[in-house]
């Protein structure tokens, strides 16, 4: 509950926001009451003759099926104020109220009557209950509306919140969970949270009042009657909390499968040509169905204890509304008009307890939700910038790598790496698949951190500097491609508001513009998700042309070509030599074609450099280096000699 109310009382426009909503519940229900009193007042009626004229017992009137004309004779006397031949409606009222005293209804008549008779006038009557009804509408909206008001700006502010930090925790949150889940989280969970929002307000503030206030009004009336709806209360409490703890705990599982199903439904969408070209859309369907069908099956059970609570609290609410009525008419002797009035109480009095069971469900599946969502927010981020940290503002000499060990979760990945690469250098970093490479790019610009050793730009260590300084030097293009919903301008500039000139050169050297301008809109063409509407190649060539307008003085490329043809690679390759001395490149590659006139190559085998020179000198020095030139080597000259043979006689 604590997560819960934290996640709200962030902002002090939702704070004003439930200030409205707690006052718009006070006048709503004093509205429902009011409803009740003219009930009340409608069918309020002068004592009738059996009544009027009824023996008295104990200080009581007990009316009988028959009156004698002596017991009448003897009455009319007590009831005239003077000695005329006329009794009054007024007369009769006050004589009545001796014995039965002066009730709620007649009360608050009575008062109501000092500045508008609604007893003796049926206009000022109408006027008074239209009064209500309009008094009632406007709370009832401005409640409603306060209520979804409050809903949307703790969803949106959740959401908000969620996002900015989720972009500040490390690479290794997002390996550890999956997109499914965080998804999740980010809709279901904030909107789950905000409902359970407005049940709080209902169930701690509203109903609370709701049940003091006309509980004071039915002890007003009759506490004989009052008395019996305390005999049903534990009856009805215990029910609801019996029911709640179920609920958070179904709740609970239905957000976990809900994260799984999704998960599931993510992953056959982005692998559907996969699946189509397998033709496994049966496996597929079987593992849906899988996750369908158990989270239905949590759905149910949640909806058997949801819909249940609501019939329990009615039967044993109407059970003493009945018992209440019988008693107060046939026992106490109450008017009818009194009876309406304390009956329609106890539907007030007994309608929020009815909705705390069904609103406490909603605060236990937000309390559920609550505590997922701070699950992701209560984490802080591994690394941060030290206190101090200075601002880096260019790159002048060299970048060391020195006796860097790194591993993921228990597997050592890097193992005592120790390397230089000098500003204005073409470094290229080879070895096998797993051999460590893409780890050492991406501890460059600290998106995960070295657990032994360090990593020095201009002899000052990364972790000195701001993280954002840091990768203000660095320009990256990843090996798979990220591309947005927006325009292809937007895409390259990313953010970094580029003129249309610096766009269009950026996208010129990465070969890009070609196919651009043969778009429909050029640059203002707006891609679809994730460049789907583009060719691997296209998506790649945009990705390297954001990478070049950002100017960096480090460029890294993380097999930057592998989705390029051979034409397109050798422009990219072009426009890598031509900026050889302006910018340090730091190129990871399995073509080693791109990186044959690099100044240095670094080979990584098993997280641990075994060689370093010129592509001559590890073609001497370096057999695992050697084999991977020979066995690229001998592949082109296949695809050459196939090409050869295809070729027309």
């Amino acid at each position: 509950m604590k997560q819960l109310l934290s996640a709200v009382l962030k902002t002090s426009k939702i704070k004003l926001l439930i200030i409205f909503t707690v006052l718009s519940m006070i006048l709503l229900t004093i509205g429902s009451q009011l409803e009740i009193f003219a009930l009340g007042v409608i069918t309020k009626k002068s004592p009738d003759v059996f009544e009027l004229f009824a023996p008295i017992e104990s200080g009581s009137i007990v009316p009988q099926d028959q009156i004698s004309l002596g017991e009448v004779e003897q009455r009319w006397m007590a009831i005239s104020t003077d000695d005329s031949n006329v009794i009054t409606r007024e007369e009769a009222k006050v004589y009545i109220s001796q014995f039965r005293g002066s009730g709620v209804i007649d009360t608050f008549t009575s008062f109501i009557n000092r500045y508008i008779s609604i007893n003796e006038n049926l206009a000022h009557l109408a006027i008074f209950i239209i009064f209500i009804a309009l008094f009632k509408a406007v709370t009832l909206f401005c409640y409603r509306f306060a209520t979804k008001l409050i809903a949307i700006h703790v969803s949106k502010d959740l959401r908000l919140r969620y996002f900015e930090h989720i972009q500040k925790l490390p690479m290794s949150f997002y390996q550890k969970y999956n997109i499914g889940s965080l998804s999740s989280r980010v809709i279901n969970d904030s909107y789950l949270i905000a409902e359970s929002i407005n049940s709080c307000l209902i169930n701690y503030l509203q109903t609370p009042f709701t049940v003091i206030t006309t509980l004071t009004l039915c002890f007003l009336t009759s506490w004989q009657l009052s008395l019996i709806m305390f005999l049903g209360f534990p009856l009805i409490i215990f029910p609801i909390f019996f029911i709640a703890r179920r609920i958070k705990r179904i709740s609970k599982q239905i957000l976990s499968n809900q994260e799984h199903f999704l998960s599931v439904l993510i992953d056959f969408i982005s692998g559907i040509q996969t699946v189509k070209v397998f033709s496994m859309e049966d496996f597929s369907l079987k593992k849906y169905i899988e996750k369908n069908d158990q989270l239905a099956h949590l759905e149910k059970r949640s909806a058997r204890y949801d819909v249940s609570s609501r019939p329990i609290v009615h039967t044993l609410g109407m059970s003493f509304l009945g018992t209440a009525l019988v008693y107060g008419l046939y026992v106490q002797q109450m008017s009818v008009s009194e009876v309406v009035f304390f009956c329609g109480l106890l539907y007030v009095f007994y309608e929020p307890i009815k909705k705390f069971a069904e609103e406490n469900n909603h605060i236990q599946r937000g309390i559920a939700a609550s505590e997922r969502m701070f699950e992701i927010l209560n984490l802080e981020p591994h690394f941060d910038d030290a206190e101090g940290a200075k601002e880096l503002e260019g790159f002048n000499d060299r970048i060391e790598f020195k006796d860097v060990w790194f591993k993921y979760a228990d597997e050592w990945v890097l193992k005592g790496l120790n390397l230089t690469i000098e500003k204005g250098q073409t470094v290229a970093i080879v070895g096998p698949t797993g051999a460590g490479k893409s780890t050492i790019v991406q501890l460059l610009p600290r998106l995960y951190e070295v657990n032994k050793g360090e990593i020095l730009i201009d002899g000052i260590p990364i972790t000195q500097v701001t993280q954002q300084s840091l990768r203000n030097q660095i320009a990256v293009v990843p090996q798979k491609s990220f591309l947005f919903i927006d325009t292809i301008a937007t895409n390259i500039s990313f953010g970094q508001g580029f003129s249309q000139e610096k766009v269009e050169q950026a996208a010129v050297k990465a070969h890009a513009d070609e196919f651009i301008r043969r778009l429909p809109k050029g640059y203002q063409t707006v891609l679809a998700e994730a460049g789907k509407d583009l060719s691997g190649g296209q998506q790649q060539r945009l990705t390297i042309a954001r990478a070049l307008a950002k100017e960096a003085p480090i460029l890294v490329m993380d097999e930057a070509t592998s989705s390029l043809d051979m034409v397109s690679e050798n422009h990219i390759k072009t426009a890598i030599h031509q900026l050889r001395g302006k910018v340090t490149q730091v190129i990871i590659a399995h073509r080693l074609s791109t990186i044959e006139d690099a100044d240095k190559i670094i080979y990584v085998d098993d997280g641990v450099k075994l060689a370093e020179g010129t592509k001559e000198e590890l073609l001497q020095t370096c057999t695992g280096f050697r084999l991977m030139w020979e066995m690229m080597h001998r592949s082109e000259s296949k695809k050459s000699f196939q090409t050869e043979e295809m070729a027309p006689q």
